[in-house]
């Protein structure tokens, strides 16, 4: 009763409150099934921090280059455990998913190689990287990199067409997990491996690479412990917790981990200088406490993908269909729809949720973009967020919720306000 009238309070109607949990009530089984990931995913956190021997010294300041910061060193260390890869680097001067990704295209492919996207088309804001669209010419294509991209077929790797695909000059198979901004569920890490060994078995030497923006401690395995080469995110993705403030990762292969550190600083120094800035407990304590927010950002993107079912929209993925990534897709079908979601998210926000959100031309995107996101760290997507391009069909993505009651809650006033606006 308490709850309910704090909803009543906050703008949430009667009839959005019995829609709450008569979805809540048909979700439970469902909610089961992520927490025991999340409680794996929680001991296998905390093991590689123990078998490190992470300790209140590894929090520690260290200023000029950073050689020998024992807290950077250790943080790698971590994440290398984890992810069951031979190296890591961690840090906050990656200021994103896009620039940890880039730095493993740029500082692995050379000219004359080939980049075979088997997923379609990456992420929006590597258009420019790869030369998709070159408006700086500083792509790979600029560098003698050729790219070539086969679609998915019906959500899952077209096989036939990738293994024709495969090429001498190909160098790297590059694999986006997370739906993006695509109407596709994510790819699952039985998809990733089974895809693995069928192009290694034509070419053994190629480099596997994952992006894995929003896929971390969603599964009991990562991508790299199926296969995969080498794999980046974003630590205000998944794996920070809502704790870190910026930074990114990228694990895999000590070869390929050289060749990316040698891009990000310069050949010969790698991994041995850069400062942490202090932001190493915070990374820490943020990967401690990732397995319990994934799951509480996964409970809400199935809960907001109940509700709009119920109203009758098209949700990818569907409440009972397998996830991948915090991301739920909604169908809206209209930019009005669109904006007045964005809105709702925005106002059901801890911080600015006094500010509307409007479509802008944001750098890296080709169409208009809409973001809500009242976050105590400005653009984390751990954090309970909705952004979409102002494109037909009109989908929304909704992601993140550090807490369930707040997810939850978000996606009620996203829904609240369209109704608003229709009425």
């Amino acid at each position: 009763m308490t709850k309910n009238n704090y909803l009543l309070e906050l703008g949430i109607s009667q009839d959005l409150i019995d829609l709450s949990e008569q979805a809540e009530a048909e979700l439970s089984t469902i909610y089961k099934i992520y927490e025991d990931i999340s409680a794996f995913n929680q001991l296998k956190v905390l093991q590689a921090m123990q078998e490190e021997n992470l300790s209140n010294m590894h929090f520690n300041w260290h200023t000029g280059y950073g050689y020998d910061d024992p807290g950077r060193e250790k943080i790698e260390q971590i994440y290398s455990r984890i992810f069951k890869t031979e190296d890591a680097i961690v840090r906050p001067t990656i200021v994103n998913g896009t620039h940890a990704l880039t730095l493993c295209l740029t500082g692995i492919l050379q000219p004359g190689d080939e980049l075979l996207s088997i997923a379609g088309k990456p992420y929006d804001t590597l258009d420019e990287v790869i030369g998709i669209t070159n408006t700086y010419g500083q792509s790979l294509m600029d560098i003698g990199v050729t790219y070539k991209q086969v679609d998915l077929l019906d959500g899952q790797f077209d096989q036939e067409k990738i293994l024709k695909s495969i090429k001498d000059t190909t160098k790297m198979i590059y694999i986006q997990r997370s739906t993006g901004y695509g109407w596709r569920k994510a790819l699952t890490i039985k998809n990733i491996e089974e895809i693995i060994h069928l192009v290694k078995s034509k070419k053994p030497d190629l480099v596997v690479m994952i992006d894995n923006c929003y896929g971390e401690f969603m599964d009991y395995k990562e991508p790299t412990e199926v296969g995969a080469d080498i794999m980046a995110g974003s630590l205000i993705k998944n794996p920070g917790g809502g704790f870190a403030i910026t930074g990114g990762y990228v694990v895999g292969r000590q070869d390929l981990i050289d060749r990316v550190a040698y891009r990000m600083t310069s050949p010969g120094i790698g991994k041995e200088c850069g400062l942490m800035f202090g932001q190493t407990r915070l990374m820490l304590q943020g990967l401690f406490i990732a397995p319990q927010t994934v799951l509480n950002a996964v409970k809400s993107s199935i809960f907001c993908s109940k509700i709009f079912q119920l109203k009758g929209y098209e949700v990818c993925p569907k409440p009972d269909e397998p996830r991948s990534d915090i991301i739920q897709s909604i169908k809206i079908n209209s930019s009005q729809g669109v904006i007045s979601f964005c809105e709702g998210i925005q106002a059901a926000a801890p911080v600015d949720a006094h500010v509307q959100p409007v479509p802008w031309a944001m750098p890296g995107y080709e169409d208009e973009v809409i973001m809500a996101a009242g976050a105590f760290v400005q653009g984390s997507s751990i954090e309970l967020s909705a952004d979409a391009p102002i494109r037909p069909p009109y989908i929304v993505y909704f992601q993140g919720g550090l807490t369930y009651e707040h997810g939850k809650f978000g996606a009620l006033k996203g829904l609240a306000y369209m109704e608003e606006r229709e009425e």
